[in-house]
Parts: C-alpha cells; structure tokens; sequence
C-alpha cells in the first residue's frame, strides 16, 4: 500500500474571469509529514487546500486522497472524505451561538456520534487543547489563542488523518501563536499528516520542516528541512 497520502498530477485551475488558481502542480505528500505552504496572499495556498476537500474542483490534473480518486468521487461520498481531513481557518469559524462544547459536539453530531460518546469525547478534547474547564463559555468570552484551541479541538473531533491549516496563527499575538504552533507540531508527531500555510518566516525557521513555495499557482520550490527563504 501506497504511503503516499496526498497526490497532485498536473493539477491546474482557472476561475471564469481568468486567473490561474493553480498552475500544473504536481506534488506528492506522504502519511505522517509535515508541510509549510509559503507564498504571498494569492499565490495558491487556500486554492490548494480546498482541492483537497473538493471545495474546489480542478480545471485538468488529478487529485487523489489517501487512494481515492477525487475526480470520480460521488456527491454522496464528499462526506467522507472530509471526516479524513481537520480544517483550521485563520477566523476561527466557530459558531458564535455555541458554546465551546456545543462546538466540538455539532461536528461530533454530524459524524452520527452517540450522545454517549460526545459526552465521552468532549471532555477529553477540551482537555487536549488546554480548555478543560471552558466547556460552558462562548467564543466571544475566549481570547484569540483560545479561540484557535477551540477550533483545533474541534477539527479533531472526527480523528481525521490530515490537518489543513490556513494561516492559523495570522490573528495571534506571539504567546499565543507558539502554543498553537507547538500543539499543531504535537498532532503531528501523533502521525497526523500537516499542511500549514502562512507568512510567517520565525515559524517556518524555527521547525525546519518541508517547505512548498507556491507563486501564482505554481511551485516555485519545494524542500525539505528548509527555512523561508531557502
């Protein structure tokens, strides 16, 4: 069996006004690893992500995850695949009329989890991510760095194999954002497959992990144990 996790083969997409989303990728991600996708704001970092939940579809290429062929993928199927996949979002996208367990609980609910096993689950998350005890309070009561914890302990909910992270720590003061750092870098020490595009040159500096530079669509570089501007 393939350890490949993630392919790209000539992958690319162009939106009806023209502009080239992706630009004949080709990249290939192995179980367990951990990704920096670098570039400037437009270079493709978010298009590339979508793909992989099919948020997106490509113009031409094939996209296959963990050995399913997302081009013949049914409807019915989506869903399933998007229970492999951990979505972090730099805003957060937590619902503002929930509380932090209802959070994590409505993810839980939709993979057709028990209530028993939501009462189970939540707690331990929670605790997971450092927010044992904030079960009852609202995103709104939360400071930014807790807010990401929330929302990483909710991308975890489905026990997915793949964690996107779109410039998770974009709206973090720097304390915060090395705690949300050290516990994505945690999860994937636990085998869970990284992709984490940002700005950021300390991060990317500082874990020296592959590095994927995307500029208008294209993959510029792509190089392991590398710094921002290698």
């Amino acid at each position: 069996m393939s350890d490949k996790i993630i392919e790209f083969k000539n992958v690319t997409k162009v939106y009806d006004d023209g502009t080239m989303g992706l630009d004949n990728v080709d990249l290939s991600i192995d179980k367990g690893e951990f990704i920096f996708l670098i570039g400037a704001s437009g270079a493709g970092k978010t298009t590339l992500m979508e793909h992989i939940v099919r948020e997106e579809i490509p113009t031409s290429g094939n996209i296959t995850i963990d050995g399913i062929d997302l081009g013949s993928i049914k409807k019915k199927e989506i869903p399933t695949l998007r229970r492999k996949v951990g979505f972090i979002y730099q805003d957060f996208k937590l619902l503002g009329s929930k509380n932090a367990f209802e959070n994590i609980a409505f993810t839980l609910e939709v993979a057709d989890k028990t209530d028993e096993e939501i009462n189970k689950l939540v707690p331990n998350l929670l605790h997971l991510v450092g927010l044992s005890g904030a079960e009852k309070k609202f995103p709104n009561q939360l400071s930014g760095g807790e807010k990401q914890r929330l929302a990483i302990a909710r991308a975890l909910a489905s026990e997915p194999q793949i964690i996107l992270a779109d410039e998770p720590t974009g709206n973090l003061d720097r304390s915060s954002l090395w705690i949300v750092v050290d516990l994505i870098n945690k999860i994937n020490e636990w085998g869970t497959t990284i992709i984490f595009g940002t700005h950021d040159y300390e991060i990317v500096n500082t874990l020296k992990k592959r590095v994927v530079h995307l500029d208008k669509g294209k993959i510029i570089s792509d190089k392991k144990e590398a710094k921002y501007d290698d």
